[in-house]
């Protein structure tokens, strides 16, 4: 159903690489930095945000070529974030591979992931065409992607509090999800839209188009954690469990469940040491309660309001891409 677009995610992403590749080959010393900020990077991923930025940016008129700069920036940011959330998480793997801290130390991948963060700006203003884009709208772009920042780092603060409480509400964890990854969608689709020089009407479309696609996306995420195959989720299942996140199928399970089941759950919940047959059980808890496919409906009800944003646009290639995508996001397996 989706082969045409994941060949134009490969193929987005063969010239993204390519382009980020020359950005971290600027910085070769220590050697020991240059792996380090490097390895996610070079582990994969479909570089969806790069793809949703340059897919904006031609629903509007612009080009690849144009929106090259900005589409590694917002992957390098999100590849900064990464490594940080992996520290804080203690994850040893990512992308099937060994997280950054695992393989070289969390001090060098504290710094390997603030290099990537300073990369993000220095590669927006060195490589932006200026002419083509103007002075005013890269500060513009400047600004969408301190925002986004901004905002991941609210929702991620929120992600690691949240352990702690048992009260979490679903709107508290739409308002997490909505900073810790949704934003990161909106600033891809605002830069992309502002790169092309398209009207403020239709770059707030295409934002709220890729923030309610953020939400479908980290749902749809989270239900991967507990359902996916370990070897195409490239870390181990139940994994958000152990520690401790409270996802959307966490709190309606927590709302639904009887006495048992609940002290059954929080006894696994958070717990590292919980056992795999342990987490197994909580999950079969979680499922009788209907809370997977209650998180399952309420991702495809996001994407249905972010298909809603993109009525108003012309038929065309890259709208089609973006119906896709959407869709994608809720279908996929990875």
């Amino acid at each position: 159903m989706f082969e045409e677009l994941l060949t134009d995610l490969d193929e987005t992403s063969k010239v993204v690489n390519a382009f980020i590749e020359r950005v971290i080959a600027e910085q070769t010393d220590p050697r020991e930095l240059h792996l380090a900020s490097g390895h996610l990077l070079r582990a994969g991923g479909k570089r969806l945000r790069p793809f949703l930025l340059t897919t904006c940016c031609k629903l509007l008129g612009g080009t690849l070529e144009k929106a090259l700069p900005s589409a590694a920036s917002v992957e390098l940011l999100h590849n900064f974030t990464l490594i940080h959330d992996d520290i804080m998480d203690q994850d040893n793997t990512r992308r099937g591979v060994p997280t950054v801290h695992t393989l070289y130390d969390i001090p060098m991948a504290i710094t390997s992931g603030d290099l990537l963060f300073a990369k993000v700006y220095d590669t927006v203003i060195k490589y932006s065409d200026r002419r083509a884009i103007g002075e005013e709208n890269i500060l513009r772009i400047l600004q969408t992607l301190t925002e986004g920042t901004i905002a991941i780092c609210v929702g991620q603060a929120l992600d690691v509090l949240f352990e702690k409480r048992d009260d979490v509400s679903e709107e508290d964890y739409i308002h997490m999800i909505g900073g810790k990854t949704a934003a990161l969608f909106r600033s891809s689709a605002e830069a992309g839209a502002i790169i092309a020089g398209g009207k403020l009407e239709d770059t707030s479309r295409l934002c709220s188009y890729a923030y309610k696609s953020g939400l479908a996306f980290q749902i749809a995420d989270d239900i991967l954690g507990l359902m996916g195959n370990e070897k195409t989720l490239g870390k181990p299942v139940g994994s958000d469990v152990r520690e401790g996140k409270r996802t959307l199928i966490v709190i309606q399970s927590l709302r639904k469940c009887s006495h048992d089941e609940r002290r059954q759950i929080l006894s696994v919940l958070g717990n590292r040491n919980a056992t795999a047959g342990e987490v197994t059980e909580v999950i079969q808890i979680m499922r009788s309660l209907d809370s997977i496919e209650y998180a399952k409906r309420r991702a495809e009800a996001f994407v249905n309001e972010a298909i809603e944003h993109l009525e108003p646009f012309p038929e065309n290639d890259p709208k089609k891409k973006l119906l896709d995508l959407a869709r994608f996001f809720v279908a996929r397996e990875s």
